[in-house]
């Protein structure tokens, strides 16, 4: 197995336009997001390693609310995520896979977490 490093932002809450049911549409809603993206890392991390040996763990943040369009209604939270994973290959040619995991808050009864994950590699 070839060596490969993990970066991630777990449990991000945002709210985003999303929902295919009247009482979805028109308002906001929570979703709680969690991004892995992975990487070839280089050969060594010494105590001097810059930040451009890895990648800003802010981009992910960013990918999941500064750089979701404004406005833009997602049907699916499942576009939502699609969109964060180009977002982030877009962002830096280094990025191998983007695994995104979005939980709806708003529709939990009893505390589950009802959601999805969406897994793409770079074409």
């Amino acid at each position: 197995m070839a060596d490969s490093l993990i970066l991630e932002i777990a449990e991000f809450e945002h709210d985003v336009l999303t929902g295919i049911y009247s009482e979805e549409t028109g308002r906001p809603q929570p979703l709680l997001i969690t991004i892995q993206v992975r990487l070839k890392p280089i050969a060594r991390y010494e105590p001097e390693t810059p930040l451009s040996a890895s990648k800003n763990y802010m981009d992910l943040k960013f990918a999941a609310s500064d750089a979701l369009p404004a406005g833009v209604h997602f049907k699916l939270i499942e576009a939502v995520a699609d969109h964060i994973c180009e977002t982030l290959f877009l962002q830096d040619e280094r990025v191998e896979v983007v695994t995104v995991k979005i939980v709806k808050l708003a529709i939990s009864e009893a505390g589950e977490k009802i959601g999805m994950t969406l897994t793409r590699e770079r074409r």
